[in-house]
Parts: C-alpha cells; structure tokens; sequence
C-alpha cells in the first residue's frame, strides 16, 4: 500500500508535507507518495483576505480527498476552517512548534525601534491590527506571496536573491511579519530580528501546528464514536497525534466558531496545557488597532469537551464586553 499525501506545491508546503509524510512512513512502515493540489489561493491574485482568507488554501485539497485523489492531506492547521467537512476527519495533530510571529526588519531593527512612518508589510487582518495598536504610526502593507517572496520585501536579509529596490517585489518595505513555525520549517530563521511576544501580538488559532485530514472512514477512531478504522494507515496517524496540542487547538478553534469569527477576522488565540490546567487568551481587535478586548481563562477539564467548553466561555466572555461591536467577526 502506497499513501498519497495531498499538499500545495509551495515551498513552505512540501517541507512540512515531506516531514509528516517521511515520519508517517517510519511509524506505518508503508511507502508514500506526495501528490500535489493546486488552490485558488496558489492562483488568484488580490488580498487574502477579500478571497475568503486563509481557508482558500484548503478546499481544494478537501476536494482531492473526497475525490479519492489522495489518501491524506497536510494543512497548517491556522487555515483550515472551524466547519466540519463532511466525509472527513481531523486525523492527527502533530506536536505544536512555536506559536509566535516574528518581525523581519532592515539593519536588525525590532519593532520599537521601527522609524515613524515605516512600511511593514502582512496579509493578515490580525497581524494588522495588533501592529496598529502597539505603533500606530506604522504604514501597514498589505502584501501576499509564499515566505520568500515576502521576505524579499526587506532590503538586506539573509537569503534574498536580489538588492534592487522594486515597488511592490523587492527591498521596498521597512519589515515583514511572518509566523515563526514556517521560517523555521524552511530554516530561514536567520531573518528574523525580532519574536514578538505574546503580550504584543496573540497569533492565529492554531498556529505552529499541522492538520492531518483523511476520510472519517480512514481515521482512528475517536473516543465515543463508532466511525473509524484500525487499518495501519489509521494507526500510525494516531501515533503522531500529540494530546496538549490537540487540547490547545481545539480550544482555540471552538472559540473561534462560538465566536462565528471567518477566515480574515481580526481574532488572535493561545491556549497551552501547563501542569493540571488548560489555559487559553485570545483577543479580538478593531482593523484600525484603535480598540480592542482581550481575556483569558483557564480550565482542569482536560479532555476535547473540556477544551471546547473552555473556548466557548471565553468566547462568550469576548462577546459580553463588546467584542462584535468593534471587529467583523463574520470577515470571510
């Protein structure tokens, strides 16, 4: 039995496909081949987040599962939908690596020491509006491209090709921010000049993780649910799946969804299990960075309803002090 392992073609998508898939065949002791799925995300062009956000990027490989294309599919898990997909399965999550976004600046800058005025460049509402709330004086950028290409954005970084200055391509922006996981994943960490910390900006709902998704018929079974297989394929997915991660993520995303919160909403989340608690923050922020409310709460439930009654609570608690009022929380 080979496995065929859906992935987009990026660069940042291979490396963490290629990963997954080398550790699934050492567990499952089965070859795999990695098939690659072409989004609309990887084809239009535009703002992310008029294109339905990040979600755009999982669908199509939805569609190639469902269509028996391939037999399992690698998402980083901060774009996959809260919805459920009918006929699939969150297999495994991985062990979470670092949460964090990372600014990326000219001449070693960190954030604070950003000249007025200078031009920082994201796709993401969040990253946004957290930058405006922390430097309101910044010219925010809205920019799009894989993780090269957007660090090309920034005059004298390691690893960039070019140093001619090119509007809208190259060396035209003070700084970037990027998630950490994926620098990491492609070892252009040496980019980095500053990890902003948590304080300063809470990242995506599940960042720094992977999802695994099969069809429910190929997944291992989950606790109180007759659907599932103990196939090998379905074996080595639950040897890969890390408990605390699977907690934290499922507490983020039901806050999410009690929160009807889409793809470009500005909403960052964190939840970490530490001893005997499950904590969780997370904050929801206007565009503009001019208001914002944020919360955190903690639970000893841990358990997969634990964590999603622990995301609602917070949710709700968001909600009562006006989190609606000033973000689009329905953002596609």
């Amino acid at each position: 039995m080979t496995v065929r392992i859906g992935t987009r073609a990026s660069k940042l998508a291979l490396t963490q496909t290629q990963q997954t898939a080398d550790q699934l065949a050492a567990v499952g002791g089965f070859p795999v081949e990695l098939v690659h799925i072409k989004s609309d995300g990887d084809v239009l062009t535009g703002s992310l987040s008029q294109m339905g956000g990040t979600g755009v990027f999982v669908a199509a490989l939805r569609d190639a599962l469902l269509r028996n294309e391939c037999d399992v599919a690698i998402h980083s898990l901060k774009d996959l939908p809260t919805g459920l997909a009918v006929g699939l399965s969150l297999a495994a999550t991985p062990r979470r690596v670092d949460v964090r976004d990372v600014l990326c600046a000219r001449d070693g800058l960190k954030l604070a020491e950003l000249p007025r005025n200078a031009k920082v460049g994201t796709g993401s509402p969040r990253r946004a509006a957290q930058l405006r709330s922390a430097r309101p004086d910044l010219d925010i950028v809205d920019i799009r491209g894989n993780v090269d290409t957007r660090l090309g954005r920034v005059p004298g970084l390691p690893g960039n090709p070019t140093t001619e200055v090119v509007t809208g391509k190259s060396c035209d922006l003070d700084a970037v921010v990027l998630a950490a996981a994926g620098l990491e994943r492609i070892n252009r960490l040496d980019a980095v000049t500053e990890f902003l910390d948590t304080d300063i900006m809470l990242p995506a709902a599940g960042q720094g993780s992977l999802a695994i998704e099969c069809r429910t018929a190929d997944a291992p079974p989950r606790a109180g649910s007759a659907e599932g297989s103990r196939e090998v394929l379905a074996q080595a997915l639950a040897a890969l799946d890390d408990p605390d991660t699977r907690l934290a993520v499922t507490a983020e995303r039901a806050l999410l969804a009690r929160l009807e919160a889409g793809c470009a909403a500005p909403v960052g989340a964190y939840a970490y299990r530490k001893g005997s608690l499950l904590h969780l923050e997370a904050v929801v922020c206007a565009v503009d960075g001019t208001a914002s409310v944020r919360d955190k709460r903690a639970t000893d439930g841990l358990t997969e309803v634990g964590a999603t009654l622990l995301g609602i609570e917070l949710a709700e608690v968001l909600l009562a002090a006006g989190a609606a009022d000033i973000a689009d929380l329905q953002a596609s």
